[in-house]
Formats: structure tokens, sequence, C-alpha cells
């Protein structure tokens, strides 16, 4: 298997979906020496603020951070470390965050929601141009909230890494290659739909 061919990891689907959802997968090896360019990062940014939004209320915001510059050293360094190990050669870390309260102090249940739709339509405008993009969930909230003065409106959510596959041998320790070349696998529909 060559692991910058995307075809080899196409999604086995019992129904046929959309290319471009059947090929994504969130791979942890990016090619450090890759460069996003403005236009395609402005794309996929764009996609994120097109995104389905309860009463157009958009309760997101995203921090970017390009490889090389001071806000994405700070990004990582809100990872968890077993993110941290490979996060560096991503070409941008973004952080996805959810405003939970509005300007009154009500609480905007539907908040991370929305974000969740915005960081999906990313990632899918992301994995078009060619690019890959894996969410993490291990992230220091308090560390990040502090860090970009977010208050307690926002909530950081998610960190999405971006950037161009690499081969999995460029990964730091034989677990991670070895969870990046492992077989995708999905719960059954049957056991995530009620009908």
């Amino acid at each position: 298997m060559t692991f910058t061919d995307t075809t080899t990891r196409t999604a086995e689907t019992s129904a046929p979906i959309l290319e471009v959802l059947a090929g994504r997968w969130s791979p942890r090896s990016f090619d450090k020496t890759a460069e996003v360019s403005e236009t395609v990062l402005t794309s996929a940014l764009e996609a994120a603020r097109w995104s389905a939004s309860a009463s157009n209320t958009q309760p997101w915001k995203f921090i970017v951070g390009r490889r090389g510059t001071p806000v994405f050293d700070l990004i990582n360094k809100n990872l968890m470390v077993f993110n941290q190990a490979w996060t560096p050669n991503a070409s941008v870390l973004i952080v996805n965050v959810a405003e939970v309260v509005d300007e009154t102090g009500k609480a905007r249940r539907w908040g991370m929601y929305d974000l969740g739709q915005a960081v999906a339509s990313l990632t899918v405008q992301a994995h078009a141009d060619g690019l890959h993009v894996h969410q993490m969930g291990g992230i220091e909230v308090e560390g990040l909230r502090e860090a970009f003065d977010l208050g307690e409106r926002w909530e950081p959510l998610t960190v999405t890494a971006l950037g161009v596959l690499a081969p999995a041998e460029n990964l730091p320790d034989e677990k991670t290659r070895a969870r990046e070349v492992a077989p995708r696998e999905r719960k059954p529909l049957s056991e995530i739909v009620v009908s």
C-alpha cells in the first residue's frame, strides 16, 4: 500500500456516498515541507462559514496557526502529549471554538452542534482540494481559553490539523504507524439507526 494514494483508504459503504466523503480519512503523518496556499486555506474556512447554522447565529470562531508561527506553536503547546508527537508536521493547526453562551448570558445549546457542522464542511472542502485533516479532542481547553483570551462565552472544542499526506513511516513510533495503516472501521448502520 502506498500511503500517499488515498484511493487505497476508500471506505467500504453499504450504499453509495460521495467520493469525497468515502475517501476522507484522518491521517497523522503530514509532509513537514508542504505549504498550504492561502487560496486553499481560505476555501476551507469559507466552506465552514457557509455551513448550516441554527437561526443563522454562526456560533463559531477559528483560531488559525500556520506551521512556523507563534500561533501554531501556542496551539501545539495546548494539545495532549500524544498529539504533540505528530502535529508539528501539519501545515496548519486550527482551534475550533463554539459560542456556548450568547451575549445576554443565555446558554446557546446548539453552539457545539453548529461548530461541528462547520468543521465538517471545512474538512470536506479541504479533502476535495487535495489536503488531509485530522480532528483532535485531546486538547487543553483551559490552556487554549487563556492563551487566546476567549472568556467563558467561548469554548475551545477541538483542534484541526490540516496538511499534505506523508508516508506512515515518517511517524515517530511504531504504535502510531500501526494506527495509520490499520483498516478503516465504522459501526454498521444497524447499530446507529433506529427506525
